[in-house]
């Protein structure tokens, strides 16, 4: 259940609230507001205590049940929307953020080229996978540390923050060292100890959504890294899975405003993974941007053709900064700007 408290109310009622929740067994989260303290009241038998427990408590405006299975990422919890800060870039403000770079890292040219090239688009954040997790055991699984090494490198040398992914939940304290925003990939949304692990963690996350799964899934996986304290987490639409077979995956451009509505934390949208082909890229990027996604995750590599993991789905760099040029019309529309 959700606790309001009044307006201005003090340390002590706030802490009342807090002692009453510990003292019945339940977890506690706040949400510290300008004006307002939240009180986040989580446990499996909640449905078992009153309203009227913490209703009559002094500085408690309201008491609320939340029936979804999601609490923390709720809009319930938080009726602002959330700004997430990475290396220095905000997500999830006016700013349309594009995260841009290889699939895979394949080699300290190849990264740097594509860091070059990015950056000067207009993209804030670059990204590169270091550890893949492939469908098939025999392909490409990345450079893993000599590849944390090479995005730490280009971040560095360009000052544009990095984005990674985190497969495993022995390596969060690695990839940590080294990406400004750690990713947890479709396979892995429903991963919870990783979840919990990269929760601990505190550094900004990107949770992609599951194939195969509802967006209360998707949330409720969220409330696994935010119930660890870390409230730096964004969402990740990636396509999900469908009848169709057209195309890699079926984008769900509607899960942007249904996130909007009833969730607090920022959205952006994978076009490439759900595309699957270059050609379908710049205008499912168009879509997401003026559906109100935060921002987009698009994969380019300086030669397609010869790259090791997801050429077909790659943007080359002149195609990369055409779309750049075109969603910077589109941003504009819906008040924002790249």
């Amino acid at each position: 259940m959700i606790v309001e408290m009044v307006t201005g109310a003090d340390v002590k009622k706030v802490d009342d609230v807090v002692q009453k929740a510990k003292s019945l067994g339940f977890q506690v989260q706040l949400n510290l507001g300008t004006d307002k303290v939240v009180v986040a009241i989580l446990g499996g038998h909640t449905g078992q205590v009153s309203t009227d427990t913490f209703a009559v408590l002094p500085g408690v405006e309201s008491v609320t049940r939340i029936m979804k299975p999601y609490k923390l990422a709720s809009r319930e919890f938080k009726a602002e929307n959330s700004l997430v800060s990475a290396g220095g870039v905000e997500i999830g403000g006016k700013r349309v953020v594009v995260m841009a770079g290889p699939c895979t890292i394949e080699n300290e040219e190849q990264l740097m080229k594509v860091a070059k090239a990015v950056k000067e688009s207009g993209a804030s954040v670059l990204r590169g996978g270091a550890f893949k997790p492939r469908t098939s055991p025999f392909s490409f699984q990345g450079l893993e540390e000599a590849g944390l090494r090479l995005l730490a490198q280009a971040r560095e040398n360009l000052g544009i923050p990095v984005i990674t992914e985190v497969v495993d939940p022995h390596d969060v304290k690695l990839i940590a060292r080294y990406a400004d925003i750690l990713q947890v990939g479709s396979r892995n949304m429903q991963n919870f100890t990783l979840l919990t692990n990269i929760g601990r963690s505190k550094l900004p996350v990107l949770l992609k959504r599951g194939f195969s799964c509802t967006i209360t899934e998707w949330l409720t996986a969220a409330d696994y890294l935010l119930a660890e304290g870390n409230t730096r987490v964004i969402l990740g639409e990636r396509g999900i899975r469908t009848f169709e077979d057209s195309i890699r995956f079926s984008l769900d451009i509607s899960a942007i405003p249904v996130i909007k509505r009833f969730s607090h934390l920022p959205v952006i949208v994978d076009p490439s993974h759900a595309a699957g082909h270059y050609s379908l890229v710049p205008a499912i990027a168009r879509a997401a941007v003026a559906a109100g996604a935060d921002g987009l995750l698009i994969e380019v590599h300086p030669n397609p053709k010869e790259a090791l993991v997801d050429g077909l789905q790659a943007l080359t760099f002149s195609d990369f900064a055409r779309l750049m040029a075109e969603l910077r019309q589109i941003a504009q529309s819906v008040g924002r700007y790249l």
